[in-house]
C-alpha cells in the first residue's frame, strides 16, 4: 500500500498525464479491433446463435486478465509493462524474454492488422487491391505519426475516434433493431453446445490487448485510482459493443449471417441504404487504427525501457521520460514494420504467417504476465485464483499455435543470448541529460 500511495501521489502532484477518459480511450482502442467487423459471421457459422455464449464467456474470462494487469501496473507503473512484472516475479533474464516477445511482435502484427482494415475499406467503397494497400499504408503511417507527436495528443485523438466508433456501432444496432425476428434464434445451437468452444477459440483475439496498456501506466495522471476505473469502463464499453453488435447480427440477419462477409455493413444497410458503405469504411479505419496506435505506443516505451536495461541499443532510450516521445524506439519499430509490410505486399510473406506469428507472440506475452501475477498478487484472493485459471487457459492456447510457436521460441532464444552477453544487472541510471522511463523513478524510490 505504501508503494501505491507513493505512486499515486507522485503522479497527481505533477498535474500532468493521462486522465480517466483519455486512459479509457486508449484501453478501448487496444481491445476493440477489426475482428468485430467479420467475426460475428465466422462465429455464427461455427456455432449458430449459440455463438453469443462464446462472446459472453470470453468477456467474463477477460475480467481476471484485465484486473491482474491493472493491479500490477497500479502497484508499480513502469514503461517496461509486462517485462517489468516478469522481472519482479522471475528475474532479469525472464523479463528480457518477455520484453523481446512484445517489442518484436509489432512488426508482424501491425501490418497484418492494417491489411485486414484495408481490405474491408476497399470492399466497402468498391475498390480493388491497390485501394486496400493504400488504405493499409495510410493506417500504419497514421498510427506512427500519432505517436510521434506525443502521448497526450495521441490519446486525445484516440478518445475522439473511440467515441465516434462506439456511436457508429450503436447506430448500426439501433437502425437494425426494428428488423429483428425472434425466430432467427432458432435453432439456438444447431451444431451442439460443444461448438461454442470452437467459436470461443476463434474469437479470443477480439479480447486481447490488456497487456499493451501496461506499458503506458507510467503516463497516467493517477495510476493508483484511474487504472481500475479505466478497466471497468473499458469492460462495460467493450461488452456492450460486442454483445449488442452480435445479438443484433443474429436477430436481424438470421440464417444469412454465416454467409455475410460484412455483418456491420449489412446492419447499417437496413436503415441507411447506400450511406452504409462510407460509414462502414470509417468504422473499419477506426477499428484498425485504434489497436495499432495503442500497441505502438506501448511497444515504443517498452523499447526505451529495454534500452536503459542494456538489452537493446542505447540510442533507443532517447525520449523515454514521462510525456516525451521515445523517438529512437519508435523509429526502429516504424522501419521494421514498414519492411514487414513491404514484404507482405511483395508476396515474400503472407497474411497467415504474419497473423500467426503475432498471435503466438502476444499469447506468450500474456501467459508470461499472468504467470507473474500468480507470484505478485496476494495469494488466495479472488483475483489470484482468477489469474491462475487464466494462465492455464493461455498456456493451452499457446500450445495450439502450431508452426507459429517457432517465432516466440526464436525470439526467446535471442533474448537469452543478449541477456547473457550483457553480463550485468539492468542499469537504471540514465546518461547525463536523459530522464528515466515513466514510472521507474517512482518505483525505485520504494525498492
Amino acid at each position: 500500500m505504501e508503494t501505491n500511495n507513493g505512486n499515486s501521489a507522485g503522479s497527481s502532484a505533477s498535474g500532468k498525464g493521462l486522465g480517466l477518459f483519455r486512459a479509457t480511450g486508449i484501453y478501448v482502442g487496444a481491445i476493440l479491433g477489426s475482428g468485430v467487423l467479420v467475426l460475428p459471421a465466422i462465429a455464427a457459422k461455427e456455432a449458430g446463435p449459440a455463438s453469443l455464449l462464446a462472446w459472453a464467456v470470453l468477456l467474463v474470462f477477460c475480467i481476471p486478465v484485465a484486473f491482474s494487469f491493472a493491479e500490477m501496473s497500479r502497484q508499480q507503473p513502469d514503461a517496461g509493462g509486462i517485462a517489468h512484472f516478469v522481472k519482479r516475479a522471475f528475474g532479469r533474464r525472464a523479463s528480457v524474454v518477455a520484453g523481446y516477445l512484445f517489442y518484436f511482435s509489432i512488426p508482424f502484427g501491425a501490418p497484418a492488422t492494417a491489411v485486414i482494415g484495408g481490405n474491408y475499406i476497399a470492399h466497402a467503397v468498391g475498390g480493388g487491391r491497390d485501394t486496400a494497400v493504400l488504405a493499409a499504408a495510410v493506417i500504419l503511417l497514421a498510427a506512427f505519426a500519432s505517436n510521434a507527436v506525443g502521448i497526450m495528443v495521441s490519446s486525445r485523438m484516440q478518445l475522439a475516434l473511440m467515441v465516434l466508433l462506439v456511436g457508429l456501432l450503436a447506430l448500426a444496432v439501433v437502425l437494425a433493431a426494428p428488423h429483428a425476428k425472434a425466430e432467427n434464434f432458432q435453432p439456438f445451437a444447431p451444431h451442439g453446445y460443444w461448438a461454442v468452444g470452437g467459436a470461443a477459440s476463434l474469437l479470443f483475439f477480439c479480447f486481447a490487448g490488456w497487456e499493451a496498456v501496461s506499458h503506458l501506466a507510467g503516463e497516467f495522471r493517477n495510476p493508483g485510482r484511474d487504472l481500475r476505473r479505466a478497466t471497468w469502463l473499458t469492460l462495460i464499453v467493450v461488452g456492450a459493443v460486442y454483445i449488442g453488435v452480435v445479438a443484433a447480427s443474429v436477430a436481424v440477419l438470421g440464417p444469412q449471417l454465416p454467409a455475410t462477409p460484412v455483418p456491420v455493413a449489412a446492419l447499417l444497410e437496413k436503415g441507411l441504404g447506400s450511406l452504409a458503405a462510407p460509414l462502414t469504411a470509417v468504422a473499419a479505419a477506426v477499428l484498425t487504427f485504434g489497436p495499432i496506435n495503442t500497441f505502438v505506443a506501448g511497444a515504443s516505451r517498452l523499447g526505451a525501457a529495454l534500452a536503459f536495461d542494456g538489452v537493446l541499443p542505447r540510442a533507443l532510450a532517447r525520449g523515454a521520460g514521462r510525456g516525451q516521445v521515445p523517438a529512437g524506439s519508435l523509429a526502429t519499430l516504424a522501419v521494421l514494420t514498414l519492411l514487414s509490410f513491404a514484404a507482405a505486399i511483395a508476396g515474400l510473406t503472407d497474411m497467415q504467417f504474419q497473423i500467426g506469428a503475432a498471435s503466438a507472440c502476444f499469447t506468450a506475452v500474456t501467459a508470461f504476465g499472468l504467470a507473474a501475477g500468480i507470484r505478485l498478487l496476494r495469494p488466495r484472493t479472488v483475483a489470484w485464483y482468477g489469474v491462475m485459471v487464466a494462465a492455464v487457459v493461455m498456456v493451452a492456447v499457446l500450445l495450439f499455435s502450431g508452426w507459429a510457436l517457432g517465432i516466440p521460441l526464436g525470439l526467446a532464444a535471442a533474448a537469452v543470448v543478449v541477456g547473457t552477453l550483457s553480463g550485468r544487472r539492468p542499469d537504471v541510471t540514465p546518461k547525463a541529460g536523459q530522464p528515466e522511463p515513466a514510472g521507474r523513478r517512482q518505483a525505485a524510490a520504494h525498492l
